[in-house]
């Protein structure tokens, strides 16, 4: 692990959650599907946050959400998902639209965390109590597509490798907007959320550098090391 004092110096400037995100189901044109989750909104009060289990049966870490496409999303690797302000500010100036809390599918909004800069396996405190351990970033798909209504939106959300990272849950806890976002404690890699995103999408040349994160989802190592392998 990397000195405490390093994480100070991260964590010097208040990180914190602005807003607590819960899906509502909606019709899921875009992917043959009855109903999707990313339809998030801002929620007043607390919200509990536990281990969903595995995947496929739609569970997610958020009391009162879910997911519907159980065979990519859910389970214990992508029970939270978290996306900075920052980066929703960029995407606004952008695309020339408003985008709230929650308008990218995501749980936490948040504001000072580098969230795309997080490393596999960091570990985040949030309130008093939830412990998150980052896992994976997020790959878009034709839902995410559809919901923004952006012709071309999987590729340019690609080529600009700022995804979220998804997290698992560690210790439970109820969370708010508002809660200080803490960094528990990191790895001694360097493999970043954005490291990860473009080494399995645009830039496969970089998957042996995944191969030290072994707090990536099971799943994905195992691919990696076979695409490694060739």
């Amino acid at each position: 692990m990397v000195s405490t004092r390093l994480i100070a110096a991260r964590t010097l400037a208040r990180m914190e959650l602005l807003s607590v995100n819960v899906g509502r189901p909606r019709p899921n044109p875009w992917k043959g599907l009855d109903d999707t989750g990313i339809d998030k909104r801002p929620v007043d009060g607390p919200v509990a946050v536990t281990a969903p289990g595995p995947k496929g049966t739609g569970a997610v870490g958020l009391a009162g959400d879910r997911v519907y496409d159980v065979k990519h999303h859910g389970g214990d690797d992508q029970a939270v998902y978290a996306y900075a302000r920052e980066d929703l500010d960029s995407w606004e100036a952008e695309l020339d639209r408003d985008l709230p809390g929650g308008a990218f599918g995501e749980n936490l909004t948040t504001l000072g965390v580098d969230v795309n800069g997080a490393l596999i396996g960091e570990r985040w405190r949030i309130g008093p109590r939830l412990v998150l351990e980052v896992s994976c970033p997020r790959i878009p798909c034709q839902t995410f597509q559809g919901w923004l209504e952006r012709e071309g939106w999987i590729k340019r959300f690609t080529q600009a490798a700022v995804p979220g990272a998804y997290l698992r849950v560690i210790e439970p806890g109820e969370i708010r907007a508002g809660d200080r976002v803490e960094i528990q404690q990191r790895p001694d890699h360097d493999v970043s959320i954005a490291l990860s995103f473009r080494a399995m999408t645009l830039e496969p040349e970089l998957l042996p550098r995944l191969l030290v994160a072994d707090a990536l989802p099971a799943k994905d190592l195992e691919q990696i090391r076979r695409r490694v392998a060739g």
